[in-house]
């Protein structure tokens, strides 16, 4: 996907990108190519590629939500997808990265200096660990790609306002999704939608599932890390 290709494929997602925000997301590729070789943030490299599965494939969460105005957390946000992306495509969004790793943090610290990105904060720190400590505070919670399903809804339900949502990025979810009701019931959500579409140019899947929170989530949750990966909830 080439910058034209990108631009058009955005307004198609009713998304309209200024100069400025476009300068933007070329100046953070041009960073991310850099950083890349010292951090190893992402295995896509060529910039068709980047423009393509990091900056579009973030912006699709548009097809299932507002993102405008919302005070949002990206958990394991990486090389900030989709929440870099979304800082910039939508200053009046403000945005919580949360990323354990230290040197991705330094890389997206790195970003948002560069491009005085004021909407954004960066916290290093499990996400299990920071939602022990922050409770209910944001609009809507998103995740893209970044550990199984029931995980991430441990992960991320307990920092969701009650009747704020949580937005599960995905490619394939049909084996993540058996068996998964005991979390729906002791998180107390309900799936609202659930979106499947293809890529444009390459035609990978992608899915994105919106979760409804309806009560105050049980202070049990999230579980320390061992026991979110060997026990069920």
């Amino acid at each position: 996907m080439n910058r034209e290709e990108f631009i058009d494929e955005v307004k198609a997602l009713s998304i309209t990108l200024d100069d400025d925000k476009l300068t933007k997301l070329e100046e953070y590729y041009q960073i991310l190519t850099t950083e890349n070789q010292k951090y190893n943030l992402t295995r896509i490299i060529s910039k068709e590629d980047i423009y393509l599965k990091h900056f579009y494939d973030s912006l699709t969460i548009t097809k299932i939500i507002t993102i405008d105005n919302q005070k949002i957390c990206d958990i394991g946000s990486g090389a900030g997808f989709p929440g870099l992306v979304l800082a910039i495509c939508f200053p009046n969004a403000k945005l919580t990265l949360i990323e354990s790793n230290g040197k991705k943090c330094k890389f997206l610290n790195i970003v948002k200096d560069k491009l005085s990105l004021s909407n954004v904060e960066i916290k290093n720190v499990r996400a299990e660990e920071y939602a022990k400590d922050v409770r209910e505070e944001y609009d809507l919670v998103t995740a893209r790609a970044v550990a199984p399903l029931k995980h991430l809804l441990e992960y991320g339900i307990p920092l969701v306002k009650t009747k704020g949502y949580f937005i599960a990025m995905k490619s394939n979810v049909t084996e993540e999704m058996q068996n998964i009701e005991n979390y729906y019931h002791k998180l107390d959500i309900t799936i609202e939608d659930k979106i499947e579409f293809n890529l444009p140019y390459e035609h990978s899947l992608r899915t994105l599932l919106k979760y409804q929170k309806q009560t105050q989530t049980s202070n049990k949750y999230p579980r320390k890390y061992a026991d979110i990966i060997k026990k069920e909830i």
